[in-house]
């Protein structure tokens, strides 16, 4: 029995394709990836200098790519004009109203030492004038007497009202993070970092609501009672200048005692006037620390938003760099993968190679006989046409 063996080749041009893709794909396997300029290597301890030099020339070669590629590598634009005016003036005007507020209380303590002043007055002109009273019509004389038990005049039903609006403004706030979340559902964002910062921007945001909106409620319930104890004292030293009136006819006291009646009457005015002003000031005290948390809050709001924007586009920048790296760094494994792929192209129409291998049976006696007869009788006709049997 014979054997026939059959080698199946691709075409001699496809071969040397493939023999240089296996060249360059052994090539790759012992050269290093370096993602820095040859300035940035140091040999390491144990380090090899063979394997230092490896190193050292592949840094040279990622510079050189990076050179190469340096017109398609990925670039952030930067902030434009018009950005960087507005956060120069963002934070320029960061805190300028701190000049106003210092001028205030600047004006509060001023007053206040007024006031202070205009009380040593008029008790020094109480004691000159011997004044044996101390009410006058039942009110007590005095600017702290004008300022106390206001707590008489507020309404019972306050704190009511208060823990009513309170409880509507967090169902509202409720139902309002709700909506986000649905939003951040939807958006796919829901659990994310950036989809935290903006659950705990907006719960900042809803808490000092909810604050301004208490002390707003309380400054008004004191703006109340405050107007009423004042209505109660004017109505009470009216009637206490009628009795004051009415005693100097029934004892017909003589002009000096009708005259220190009038300056206690004035006196008591002074003192009415002054219970006033430092009542109104204690009521600007209290807008200017309400002003004062609400302008704190907008500078942090506006920094926290300056700096999202500055850490968006630092992180642009950054990503932009890791992928022109990366670029410069794979650039030679990219390479090779296109011509792999361009070689699997053009050895995909080309016949497959291989051995392949047949078994031929030896042929019987009969058949060798059958075939030496056709030899002779082919040798024969060549050289005789006629036939060879008959």
């Amino acid at each position: 029995m014979a054997t026939e063996t059959v080698i199946n080749r691709p075409a001699p041009f496809v071969e040397d394709i493939g023999k240089k893709l296996s060249e360059q794909a052994l090539g790759l396997q012992n050269v290093p990836v370096v993602t820095t300029g040859i300035g940035g290597l140091s040999q390491q301890a144990g380090e090899t200098a063979a394997g230092f030099k490896s190193r050292q020339d592949a840094a040279r070669a990622f510079t050189t790519r990076q050179q190469n590629l340096s017109g398609i590598a990925p670039e952030v634009a930067s902030q434009d004009a018009l950005q960087q005016e507005a956060q120069k003036r963002t934070l320029s005007g960061l805190g300028s109203f701190q000049p106003f507020l210092n001028q205030a209380q600047t004006e509060a303590q001023l007053a206040s030492g007024l006031g202070t002043t205009a009380l040593g007055q008029l008790g020094t002109a109480g004691s000159q004038l011997g004044i044996a009273g101390t009410t006058l019509g039942g009110v007590p004389l005095g600017a702290q007497s004008f300022q106390q038990d206001v707590s008489q005049f507020m309404s019972p039903y306050q704190q009511q009202v208060i823990d009513v609006s309170l409880a509507e403004f967090d169902r509202n706030k409720q139902m309002q993070e709700q909506q986000l979340r649905d939003q951040q559902a939807k958006l796919g964002a829901l659990g994310s970092g950036r989809a935290g910062v903006q659950l705990s921007e907006f719960g900042t945001g809803a808490a000092r609501e909810r604050a301004l909106l208490q002390a707003g409620l309380l400054q008004q319930g004191f703006q109340q009672a405050q107007g009423a104890r004042q209505q109660d004292i004017q109505n009470r030293f009216g009637l206490g200048q009628a009795q004051a009136g009415l005693a100097g006819q029934q004892a017909g006291m003589a002009g000096q005692q009708a005259g220190f009646a009038g300056q206690r009457a004035g006196l008591a005015g002074a003192t009415q006037g002054l219970g006033s002003f430092r009542s109104g000031l204690a009521q600007q005290q209290a807008q200017l620390g309400s002003a004062v948390q609400g302008l704190q809050g907008t500078d942090i709001t506006r920094l926290g938003q300056l700096g999202s924007i500055n850490q968006a586009q630092r992180q642009a920048e950054l990503d932009a760099t890791r992928e022109a790296t990366r670029m410069a760094a794979f650039q030679p494994q990219e390479e090779l993968n296109r011509f792999a792929d361009i070689t699997t192209g053009i050895m995909g129409g080309m016949r497959g190679t291989g051995t392949t291998t047949s078994n031929i049976p030896n042929p019987t006696p009969l058949q060798t006989a059958l075939g030496v007869g056709s030899t002779l009788a082919g040798i024969y006709g060549a050289f005789n046409p006629r036939p060879l049997f008959g």
